[in-house]
Order: C-alpha cells, then sequence, then structure tokens
C-alpha cells in the first residue's frame, strides 16, 4: 500500500525517537548556557540586542530569566524552560537559574534511562514519586522564623544577592530591602515600592528614601514646596490652547477669522482650568502635556500643576496617594482626591525630584539606587528586585531551609534511601531524580574553582551520618554548618524551584512526535519593477 502524506508539502513532523533527541538537545542546550552563571561565583553574560546602538542594547548580566527573555530560542522544548524559568521569576523572584539546570539535569538522567530502552512513562512514574520524597525531605527540614522574622529576612536577603553584582555591598542592600519590604505590614504589595535610578556615585550610596519620587517638576512661577497637599490625578488632554495649524485644516475669509479661533480654543481651555480650581485642590498632577496657558493660569491661582507623569508613574501615585484618575472636572463631589503632608523638591546628583512625604499609603517608599553605568544600574535593579521578591514571599509564609547545597543534597540522599525500597526499574528513575538534585552543587563548587568531587561526596556524608544543615562554604572551599553561617534560603522559593523542574522535565519526557505547522505562503508581488 502507497503511503498517504495527511501533512502539506511545507510542513515538518519528527517522530519517536528523533523528536525525543530533538527535545532533550534544545533543553540540554539551554540549560548548559546559563549553567556557568549559578552560585555566588557565576560569571555573568553579555547580552547584545539586534541595534546595540539604542538605549539598553546591552545588557551585562547574570539573572537566568533575563538571560534566556533576550535570546530567541526556535527548539520547542527550550522553549518550554524557558517559559518555565520566567514563572519562577513571576513567582518567586529568585531560583530562575536553578529551575533551568535541575530541568536540564533530570532531562540528561532521562536520556541515559531512554538510552536504556526504558520508556518515558516509566521513568515520568518514578520523577514522580522521588519529587513527592524530595518535597516531604524539604518540608521536615524547614524551620518556622516566629519573632526572628527581621533577622531571617536578613539572612535571606544576602544569601539571594550573595550571587548578584550586589553581592560586595549586600549587608547594605540587604538592610534596605529588608527596611522596604517591612514597611508593606505584610500586603506584599510592590508596586508601593518605588525603584529610581540615578547615574554616578556608587553602588554604596543607595539609599531607602521613605517618601514617593517622581521625577518631574511644577510648571514655571508655579510653588515649588506644598503642604497639606490637596491633589487632583486626571488624564486630560490640556494642550489645546492654540490652534494646531499643522494638524488642521481651517477655511477662513481673512486672517482675523484665525485670531477669533484661537480666542476661542483660550476660553475652552480657561473654562477647563476653571473646572479644576472649582474642585479646591492644591496640587493638579496630569498625565499629558500642559501648555504654557493653562500653566500660567494655574500659577495665578497658586496651584502646583506637574505634567506628563507617565502612565506607570500617574497609576502608582494614584495608589500612593489614595486618589482616582479623573478624565473630566463636572462634578467636583465625587472626585477622590489624593492627599499627602509635603510636596519638596530635592536634588539627587544633578537631577532635581519631586518628593512626596506623609502619603495616605504609608507603606510607600522609593529606592534610589546609584551606579557608574547604565549597565550596572539596570542589574542592580534586577537583583534587588529578585531580593524583595523573595522576601514579600517569604513574608506570606515564613519558613526557611539550609542554603549553599545543604537543602539539594538533604533531598538527594532522602530519594537514595527510599529508591532502595522501591522495585522494577521505576527505581533507577528515582535514583536518576536523587542524583540530578546532587549535581546542582556540584556545579556551584565548579563555577567557584573548587574540587567539587571532594566537597560533594564529603557532603553527602555529613548529610547520612544525620547533620543536614551542612553545607558548601565558597569563601573558605570547605564545608561547614551554613546555617551558622546565615546562609539560609526561602522554602518556598526552594519547593517552587523542585516542583516546577520537575514538570517541565515530565511535560518534555511525554512528547513523542513534533510537528511544523507549513508557513503562511507569501501573496504574489505584481507591482510594477
Amino acid at each position: 500500500m502507497l503511503p498517504v502524506q495527511i501533512l502539506k508539502d511545507s510542513a515538518q513532523e519528527e517522530r519517536g525517537e528523533s523528536a525525543r533527541l530533538s527535545s532533550f538537545v534544545g533543553a540540554i542546550a539551554i540549560g548548559d548556557l546559563v549553567k556557568s552563571t549559578l552560585g555566588p561565583k557565576g560569571m555573568d553574560k553579555i547580552l547584545i540586542s539586534g541595534n546595540p546602538e539604542s538605549a539598553g542594547g546591552i545588557k551585562v548580566t547574570n539573572d537566568g530569566a533575563t538571560i534566556l527573555k533576550s535570546i530567541g530560542v526556535d527548539n520547542p522544548a527550550a522553549k518550554v524552560l524557558v517559559d518555565m524559568s520566567m514563572t519562577q521569576d513571576h513567582e518567586v523572584g529568585d531560583g530562575t537559574t536553578s529551575v533551568t539546570v535541575l530541568a536540564a539535569e533530570l532531562l540528561k538522567e532521562a536520556e541515559k534511562l531512554v538510552n536504556q530502552r526504558i520508556h518515558p512513562q516509566t521513568i515520568i512514574t518514578g520523577y514522580r514519586r522521588a519529587l513527592g520524597i524530595a518535597q516531604e525531605a524539604l518540608k521536615k527540614s524547614s524551620i518556622e522564623s516566629g519573632d526572628n522574622i527581621r533577622e531571617d529576612l536578613l539572612k535571606i536577603a544576602r544569601t539571594t544577592l550573595g550571587s548578584k553584582i550586589l553581592s560586595q555591598h549586600k549587608e547594605h542592600f540587604a538592610q534596605l530591602a529588608v527596611d522596604a519590604v517591612l514597611r508593606l505590614k505584610g500586603s506584599g504589595n510592590l508596586d508601593a515600592i518605588q525603584i529610581i535610578k540615578k547615574l554616578g556615585g556608587s553602588m554604596n550610596e543607595s539609599y531607602l528614601d521613605e517618601g514617593f519620587l517622581l521625577e518631574k517638576l511644577p510648571g514655571m512661577y508655579q510653588p515649588r514646596r506644598m503642604e497639606k497637599a490637596k491633589i487632583l490625578i486626571a488624564n486630560t488632554p490640556m494642550d489645546t490652547d492654540k490652534v494646531k495649524v499643522f494638524g488642521s485644516r481651517v477655511r477662513v475669509d481673512g486672517v482675523a477669522k484665525v485670531a477669533e479661533l484661537e480666542a476661542a480654543e483660550k476660553l475652552k481651555m480657561k473654562e477647563k482650568v476653571d473646572k479644576i480650581l472649582s474642585h479646591n485642590c492644591n496640587v493638579f498632577i496630569n498625565r499629558q502635556l500642559i501648555y504654557n496657558y493653562p500653566e500660567q493660569l494655574f500659577a495665578d491661582a497658586k496651584v502646583m500643576a506637574i505634567e506628563h507623569a507617565d502612565f506607570e508613574g500617574i497609576e502608582r501615585l494614584a495608589l500612593v496617594l489614595g486618589g482616582e484618575i479623573v478624565s473630566t472636572f463636572d462634578s467636583p463631589d465625587t472626585a477622590q482626591f489624593g492627599y499627602c503632608e509635603l510636596i519638596e523638591e530635592i536634588m539627587i546628583g544633578e537631577d532635581r525630584l519631586l518628593r512626596f512625604s506623609g502619603v495616605k499609603l504609608g507603606e510607600a517608599c522609593s529606592v534610589v539606587l546609584r551606579g557608574a553605568t547604565q549597565q550596572i544600574l539596570e542589574e542592580s535593579e534586577r537583583s534587588l528586585h529578585d531580593a524583595l521578591c523573595v522576601l514579600v514571599t517569604h513574608v506570606k509564609e515564613s519558613k526557611t531551609v539550609a542554603g549553599a547545597g545543604a537543602s539539594e543534597i538533604l533531598m538527594s540522599t532522602a530519594i537514595a534511601m527510599e529508591a532502595q525500597k522501591v522495585a522494577g526499574k521505576e527505581a533507577l528513575a528515582v535514583e536518576a531524580f536523587g542524583r540530578a538534585l546532587a549535581q546542582l552543587p556540584t556545579i556551584i563548587c565548579d563555577n567557584a574553582g573548587l574540587d567539587s568531587a571532594e566537597l560533594v561526596t564529603r557532603l553527602r556524608a555529613e548529610h547520612a551520618n544525620g547533620r543536614h544543615n551542612f553545607g558548601i562554604d565558597i569563601e573558605k572551599g570547605e564545608i561547614a554548618d551554613v546555617t551558622k553561617l546565615g546562609v539560609i534560603e526561602s522554602y518556598n522559593v526552594k519547593l517552587c524551584m523542585v516542583s516546577s523542574a520537575a514538570e517541565a522535565t515530565e511535560q518534555i519526557l511525554r512528547v513523542d512526535a513534533i510537528i511544523k505547522a507549513a508557513p503562511r505562503p507569501r501573496a504574489q508581488d505584481n507591482r510594477p519593477c
């Protein structure tokens, strides 16, 4: 019987061993790409966009999510790992490199088992059992923070920042991040923490400002300082005080008619400003431009008017000040105003900004980052954002586990012991999961230039003897009780990392065919040459 073609001519299909190999190769390549960035001594990557001359065209980072987001991948399995890293970043903020490397190691072990003629479904069953053992071991080893939550938050922040560009100043930034998160009073609303980047100075000159900073200034001849501010926040056009000749078609009998049109526009704008002033506010903040004429009217009324607050800025302002963004001004009674104790100008470097102090949302604050280059500032912001996310996650469920590879070896040892009770080929998959987990501390040692074989075997022996707090002291190049060194991590971050990696691996292992749809044909170009 002749073969029947089902797919279109240009569609592609890979089946069985070929599809599985393609998935393994793509996902493992992604893991190898970010593997060298893992741990406190991990290296950075330079990412160059398609247009390196553009602003932000070059990034220097060791953040797994940023690296994977910036590279274009075509392999479908590799895209699964990229999406998983993005999810880890959104969920808990940290562990993006670890989760990618663990998933790649799990797939390496799975590839070896597939080559031994073990069915993928058997491997998946074994991995599921091993994941349950790992989660249970991790849960038993976790410790509640209780009354020591500030001290634990500082230790977690130091651990998180220890593998990033801020590691040289981790004490300073750990204090800064913990102070900012504790101001949230458990709400977890990171929108109330604004991060402002200012070129110049060194990183240790960064600071936490307890007010809210806006990178805008009032109009000419308007008050530069306002106490007991009653603020109207708006998104309305204030730039129609004259006819835009280039944007409109006007037929008139003479030049005098144009003057009449401009006068009518001016009168219309004055009526709008009068409506705004009828709200009895002393500060007006607009997302759009405010032209010279309305600016002059606000100055005459001794009202501080701030223009062109971008949408993200004005949304955050409304949240922080307790107001609502309005677009019409016909009903002053229903408008919800924002309030703060003081608005004043401050200087950061050579830049002038407005500080809103005593805002209605008391937990709001601003972090001002300083740095020598734009790349340093951007990487500092990413690092600080990761630390803030981890701390907010920990505040919600205050459990800690040992860091520095201790938790991975703990889970690996627990799995190895339980694997001896599992019968059949499934036991091989359970053991493979444990070996993959043990690869994380091995890679951390290799990246630090240490003897990984010596350290990891000694670490495994300590854990077998019940000393589960032992991990790798990267600074001294030896194993030590890492909880005494203050190297702890959030339980939620570690749990999310192991679970996400296992689920992504299972999804890739289930694949036995890859079908690429036929590309859309281009329409024939009939234009003359």
